[in-house]
This record gives structure tokens, C-alpha cells and sequence, in this order.
């Protein structure tokens, strides 16, 4: 059922609009075939470009859409609410393009953003590895100085669409220090040097490829840097707080589509003479699961607002990936149930729903680790009081 939305201009509102009838009669039809053969579908980013939708939240003057970042998140989640795998690959490629749009020069915008931001390049996130995930000064992959050129080494893990990808965001050592050894670098597709591990064999979202990303002495050309040297910790970190608010609302996304499932599932199946919404327990879930929903949008358009305000939105930001990541597998668990035996078989979508869901408890940072992060900002700001 469509969402009630509050958008901020008119423009929004018709946005949308195109946004679910592409969700409901491209995206929906294509998605659990293309899941069950783990098929990358390369022509919807090239849709989604054409259609604009890759460049919403990035300034008119690079060629963006110049939306805020509540709008661009609603377009996400209407995305994700029809095909999960596709709405986070717009989320990696989002995050992926924006260091080139903050941080790169004027030579380099002008180069590479059109493509960017018209769907035709598409973007991986290298930054993880085998021993570097939640610890990015961990993070062992070099890149050393040779004259004019960065020669890489090293291997990235995790990487979304990595054998896909147009471009890599690169993130790799200057300098041994922990917290300042870290640059980052813009890698076209078809530097020499670079190759892929087999794809990870997933529970879920099997049509967005991952695979690990592999540096053999890959030759960078210096101008291809972004930012200073050193400045690589910066970037991804706050690059991420963008990027945990983008799998915030895909993970809503998702959710609400197995709200929807259930809901439609309990007022057609009938037992007892009557439908299963009208009992009590199941009214009692059903409740529940709507909550959750409700609570994880506006967790995400609370941070994301904040981010349109510009002011600080880091621990917001956590709030919202921890809350909506774990409602999206307490609400897909709980539309199995709702569906029951219908709902462990994949005749039905519920199970894939909840096989997808979990990877959003792990990706962009666990969990765990956004438990860390809110309570010490909590921390850190009353010890400023």
C-alpha cells in the first residue's frame, strides 16, 4: 500500500510518484527471478540514471537532481519496498560518487561526475577487508608513491557490485599511521593490476553481486587522489554517516513491503469461518510490525533532516541504521509467521524478505558497533555540559 508521506515541495511529491510506478512495473516484476539466479541487473542502473535518479541528492551544478537528503532516502525506500538488492546498490554507488563531488577538483568533477550521476558509471565502496571491517585503521592495502603514480597493493572484502563496478572508491595507506595514513583514490574500471575473488556465496540479496576486490601493484595516476594524503579517515567516516542513513531506508523499504505482505495475506486467509486479521493475536503482531515501520522512518528522515539543516547528524544517523535494520528482521521474521507455512516457502516473498534483512544488521558498520557509537556521543556530550 503506498505510504503517507510529508515531502517538502510539490516537486517531491511527483517524484515520488514516478519513483513507485518504476518500483511497481520495472523493478517488482523482475526481482525474484533475478534473485534466485543471481543476476546482476546492470540495465536498471542505466534506467535509473536516465530517469535521474542517481544524481537526486548531488548539486544542480555537477548536474544532480540538488534534492535534499529526506527526499533522496523516500526514493530509497520506495525503491528497496519493491527490490532490496537494487536500492542498496544505489545506496554503495551514492556513496560512493559523493567523495568525487565533495572532495574532487574542479578537472576531476568535470570528468568523471556526468557519468556518475547519469547512470553511466556505476560505483563500488572499497574500504573493508578480511581483517579490516568495523576497524578501518586496520586497514593494511597500500598505496606507495612512484613519481607521478600510487602503486597499490593490497585486497578489499565485501565489495557490492565490485566485478560490476565502473569505478572503485578506494581507500589505502600512505603512511603507517593509524588515524592519518589513510587517502583515498577514484580507480576506473580497467586499471591494470586489478582483478576479483569469486563471488561470496550470500543467504540473501543475490543479485547484487559481492566479491573481493584484488590490487597487484595496480598503477594509480597521482591526480587521481582525492583530498590530501592522510585525509582518508576523515573522508570515509563521514562519508559512512551518509551511507548508514541510505541502508536505514532501504532496510524500511524492505520492511514495509513485508508489512504489506501480511497485512494482505491476513485479511484473505480465513480459518475458522473468518479471516485471521480478526483475531486477536494476529492483530496484536500485526500492530507491532506497523510500529516498527513507522519508527524507522522516522528515525532516518529525523537524521536526515538534520543533514539538510547542516548540523551534526553522526549519532542520528546510528540511531537510525541500529533502529530500522532491526526492525526490518523483527518484521520480515514476523511476516513468515504471519503467512506460516506459505511463509517458509519461496512461492511466497516473505522468506527472501527476511534472508535479506539480516544483512543490514552487518553492513555499514554492525549493530553492535552503532551501540558503541551512540552511546559514546551520549557520553561525550554530558561530560561537555
Amino acid at each position: 500500500m503506498p505510504v503517507e508521506r510529508l515531502l517538502p515541495t510539490s516537486e517531491a511529491y511527483d517524484l515520488l510518484d514516478v519513483v513507485r510506478e518504476i518500483a511497481v512495473e520495472r523493478l517488482a516484476p523482475r526481482a525474484a527471478a533475478a534473485e534466485e539466479a543471481a543476476e546482476f541487473p546492470r540495465d536498471v542502473f542505466h534506467l535509473l540514471g536516465q530517469t535521474g535518479l542517481l544524481s537526486l541528492p548531488f548539486d544542480e551544478v555537477d548536474g544532480g537532481g540538488g534534492q535534499p537528503y529526506e527526499v533522496y532516502l523516500q526514493v530509497l525506500e520506495e525503491i528497496a519496498s519493491a527490490w532490496m538488492s537494487v536500492a542498496v546498490d544505489v545506496s554503495v554507488h551514492t556513496l560512493s560518487a559523493s567523495v568525487m563531488a565533495r572532495l574532487g577538483s574542479q578537472e576531476q568533477r568535470k570528468r568523471w561526475l556526468p557519468d556518475m550521476l547519469g547512470g553511466g558509471q556505476l560505483g563500488a565502496y572499497a574500504l573493508s577487508e578480511p581483517q579490516a571491517g568495523s576497524d578501518v585503521a586496520a586497514i593494511a592495502a597500500k598505496a606507495v608513491r612512484d613519481g607521478g603514480e600510487y602503486v597499490v597493493t593490497g585486497t578489499k572484502a565485501w565489495v557490492s557490485h565490485g566485478p560490476h563496478a565502473d569505478f572503485w572508491l578506494l581507500f589505502a595507506r600512505t603512511s603507517p599511521d593509524p588515524k592519518t595514513g589513510l587517502s583515498a583514490f577514484h580507480v576506473p574500471a580497467g586499471t591494470e593490476g586489478v582483478s576479483f575473488g569469486a563471488p561470496e556465496r550470500k543467504m540473501g540479496m543475490t543479485a547484487s553481486t559481492t566479491s573481493q576486490v584484488l590490487f597487484d601493484e595496480a598503477r594509480l595516476p597521482a591526480e587521481l587522489r582525492l583530498g590530501e594524503e592522510g585525509q582518508g579517515m576523515q573522508i570515509a567516516l563521514a562519508a559512512l554517516d551518509s551511507g548508514r542513513l541510505g541502508i536505514a531506508a532501504c532496510a524500511t523499504g524492505l520492511a514495509q513491503a513485508a508489512l504489506d505482505l501480511a497485512v494482505g495475506y491476513a485479511g484473505e486467509r480465513r480459518q475458522f469461518g473468518r479471516s485471521i486479521g480478526e483475531f486477536q493475536g494476529l492483530q496484536s503482531l500485526l500492530a507491532d510490525m506497523g510500529a516498527a515501520v513507522e519508527a524507522a522512518r522516522a528515525t532516518y528522515l529525523n537524521a536526515a533532516r538534520l543533514r539538510d539543516a547542516g548540523r551534526p547528524f553522526s549519532r542520528q544517523a546510528s540511531v537510525a541504521k541500529l533502529v530500522a535494520t532491526d526492525a526490518a528482521m523483527q518484521v520480515t521474521t514476523d511476516a513468515v509467521q504471519v503467512l506460516g507455512g506459505y511463509g517458509y516457502t519461496r512461492d511466497f516473498p516473505a522468506e527472501r524478505y527476511m534472508r535479506e534483512a539480516k544483512v543490514t544488521q552487518i553492513f555499514e558498520g554492525t549493530n553492535q558497533i552503532q551501540r558503541m557509537v551512540i552511546a559514546r556521543s551520549l557520553l561525550r556530550d554530558h561530560a561537555h555540559r
